[in-house]
């Protein structure tokens, strides 16, 4: 009997075991980052923290909370190669591209209120969002937030995470107060005396003189729709954030106007909407930058999302825009460019 021919089929045996057992944990550890999400902000701006599970890297965390591997080494100060371990906690920025708040769909973004916060104070301070939507997706009926209370501040955007419905919980707990309040006993209302009103005859009654509201001049429906199309044409030649820029401009106390190497990214991301984004080192995560094509004039506005510095794709460019912002200042994507940059 060869003894070395069963060992050799138990060794293989116990390898098999172990990388199933290995698999598991790793799919339960990503289960249970995704179980819950919390929101927390810093300077860079809102983010979720991460734990990081055996053999992940930050090309698998970017596909789990759908953003881009170079954006999450840029918001943690790291490199794009740098290895991770287990149990590392990483911080995962939330951006236009992967958190929205608005509609009712997607991964819920949780807060956890601490003491004396109202639903107004966590609707400013967490990100563009009125309080009446915070209060419907809550169901709450006041602006008062107890301190623990867990409340939706938006929704992540990822494939890998299973998505919920939010009127479908709100949805339940209405069904519920309803269930209670027919549980509780009826209360038969007080029957008011009825007062007798004198009546008088048709003859008696004279009817009140007619108004005629005042008719103001009509403007020509299509001198309207042309002025409401060239506004919108005027808006998105230069991007959705221009209005942001000029609000940034009024409270900002120092400007920059330079000059310098561009690059593209690209990004299916605001195509639609022109929404433009930018990479640029020196300018905080959430900045508005005007770039302007010095050849032909054309200028477009961006946001920021991370940095330059630390990424091995970024050396030779002081300034990488994304590839629609590239396409509405008829710039080539396959060359280096020069580019004025002003905020």
């Amino acid at each position: 009997m060869d003894f070395r021919s069963g060992t050799s089929t138990k060794n293989l045996y116990m390898k098999k075991l172990f990388s199933i057992i290995l698999l598991f944990f790793v799919a339960a550890s990503v289960f249970a980052q995704a179980g819950e999400l919390v929101v927390k902000k810093a300077e860079k701006g809102l983010y979720l923290e991460h734990k990081v599970a055996a053999k992940e890297g930050l090309y698998a965390i970017g596909r789990l909370y759908n953003v881009n591997p170079k954006f999450i080494a840029s918001f943690n100060n790291m490199g794009l190669n740098d290895g991770l371990n287990i149990g590392q906690a990483i911080r995962i920025p939330l951006t236009d591209t992967n958190f929205i708040q608005k509609g009712n769909s997607g991964v819920p973004v949780y807060y956890k209120a601490a003491s004396g916060e109202t639903v107004q104070r966590i609707a400013n301070t967490y990100g563009n969002i009125s309080a009446s939507l915070l209060k419907d997706w809550n169901d709450l009926s006041s602006d008062n937030v107890p301190q623990g209370s867990k409340l939706i501040v938006g929704f992540l955007q990822s494939k890998e995470m299973q998505w919920t419905n939010v009127n479908n919980a709100v949805a339940t707990r209405n069904e519920t107060k309803q269930v209670e309040q027919a549980d509780k006993p009826a209360v038969k209302e007080v029957e008011k005396p009825v007062v007798k009103e004198e009546t008088k005859t048709i003859a008696e009654v004279k009817p009140l003189p007619e108004v005629k509201p005042e008719r103001k001049p009509e403007q020509p429906v299509a001198a309207i729709q042309t002025v409401k199309e060239e506004a919108k044409q005027a808006v998105t030649a230069e991007g959705y954030f221009k209005t942001d820029y000029s609000r940034q401009s009024k409270s900002s106390s120092s400007n920059k106007n330079v000059t310098l190497n561009g690059g593209i990214f690209k990004t299916t991301s605001g195509v639609r909407e022109a929404k433009y984004y930018a990479l640029l080192d020196g300018a905080t995560p959430g900045t508005i930058i005007q770039v302007t094509n010095p050849v032909n004039g054309k200028s477009v506005y961006a946001k920021v999302l991370g940095e330059m510095s630390g990424i091995r794709q970024n050396q030779g460019y002081d300034v990488r825009i994304s590839n629609s912002a590239a396409s509405a200042l008829q710039l080539s994507e396959t060359e280096k460019f020069v580019v004025k940059v002003a905020y």
